[in-house]
């Protein structure tokens, strides 16, 4: 079959096409990876861009996107791929990749790590903790960014951040502790009626054997979490790390006095905050009184 093929131009100040090789260098590699071998697996088959696209449910411009690496497969694009291509699992197997270098390039280290967990607990003073967002959430924290994110880029961290929160359920269970400032519940991101649902949410998730949430009441006074937002967690090979995160610069704590001092502090913080049982009764107040 005849190849019919999509390239992406870029046009200069003469109308001449050339490509961008600085936005083309910026492209995260697994997605180069991946659309690499999708298009060896489509002419093996014997298929054009178009045809795949047809037989998958995409259009020409989706699947020359994915081969470029300029866009990132979705689960229900590999799922359709390996199917239609016989793959026998070569693209499935990139797919949590792929997911993971949606996320913000500071953090995707840390969230790579975060996957395989065997405990979690953190303090989130000032938002509600990404594991924790809906999707109406998520999608209003990535369109204020400044400066201001492409509604493309909006859309994929919110994929990404929603993909995440599989180490909720996921098995075996992770042992999940989230302790949130009442500032944060209160704090109306993205309006009244995304908030309830945030609200509902968060007494959802409470509710799982493996889960915690506690709220630290709002003029409590001093207590351990001043100094800001942290994570604490216990990897599967029993080490513990810390993880510090403001204004997208995030970082790996691994020297064993400074995360001691973490989990001593997260201790404090457990006892100062409401107990999951008082917490989810103000969550529940909140929810009344909207």
């Amino acid at each position: 079959m005849a190849e019919k093929d999509v390239r992406t131009v870029r046009e200069t100040r003469n109308g001449a096409p050339q490509t961008k090789a600085r936005e083309d260098n910026e492209l995260p590699g697994v997605w180069v990876a991946y659309g690499t071998l999708l298009g060896h697996l489509r002419k093996r088959a014997g298929l054009n861009q178009q045809a795949l696209g047809q037989a998958i449910g995409y259009s020409l411009e989706q699947v020359a996107s994915v081969e470029q690496g300029r866009r990132p497969a979705k689960e229900a694009f590999t799922e359709a791929a390996e199917r239609v291509l016989r793959a026998e699992g070569v693209l499935k197997v990139l797919q949590a990749d792929v997911d993971r270098a949606k996320l913000p390039r500071f953090f995707r280290n840390f969230a790579l790590i975060e996957a395989e967990v065997l405990s979690r607990f953190s303090y989130d003073p000032l938002l509600v903790p990404g594991l924790l967002q809906t999707e109406a959430y998520a999608r209003a924290v990535f369109a204020g960014h400044c400066p201001p994110f492409g509604e493309e880029i909006v859309d994929r961290h919110t994929e990404a951040r929603l993909g995440r929160q599989k180490l909720l359920t996921r098995d075996p269970m992770a042992e999940l502790s989230f302790i949130i400032g009442e500032e944060a519940l209160r704090n109306p991101v993205g309006g009244m009626p995304v908030m309830r649902e945030q609200w509902q949410r968060l007494l959802e998730v409470g509710a799982l054997r493996n889960v915690e949430v506690q709220v630290m009441p709002a003029g409590s006074g001093f207590h351990t979490g001043l100094d800001g937002p942290y994570v604490l967690i216990e990897t599967k090979d029993l080490q513990r790390l810390g993880y510090i995160e403001s204004q997208e610069i995030g970082c790996v704590v691994s020297d064993p006095a400074a995360v001691s001092s973490f989990g001593l502090r997260y201790g404090k913080l457990r006892s100062q905050a409401l107990n999951a049982q008082e917490s989810a009764r103000l969550i529940e107040q909140m929810v009344g009184e909207t």
